[in-house]
């Protein structure tokens, strides 16, 4: 405690808004504006993408492709996870193939 009345010292402090900041995962930030490989971005390796909030298949194959047609590709990418093209979740990590 510090000598002042009742007031902790700053210095004993540890953890707080800073800590917690750390803990969370930057996968939880990426969105298709900064969209990037977890493993680097060799050509030849799939990148994965954590889905966003509006996010589409079309949209993130316009993003990745230059292609909106081109989102059957990622929906056959992530057929382990994906039954309907229309039905991805935020969060959800889906495999960005290699444009072909």
């Amino acid at each position: 405690m510090n000598k002042e009345r009742n007031k902790p010292d700053s210095a004993d402090r540890t953890g707080g808004m800073q800590r917690t900041a750390e803990l969370i995962s930057p996968v939880a930030k990426v969105n298709t504006s900064k969209a990037h490989s977890l493993a680097g971005s060799p050509i030849d390796e799939a990148t994965i993408y954590a889905v966003a909030e509006g996010d589409t298949l079309s949209k993130l194959a316009k993003h990745f492709y230059g292609n909106e047609s081109a989102w059957k590709q990622l929906f056959d990418a992530n057929r382990d996870q994906l039954t309907d093209p229309d039905l991805i979740k935020v969060g959800q990590m889906l495999k960005i193939p290699p444009k072909s």
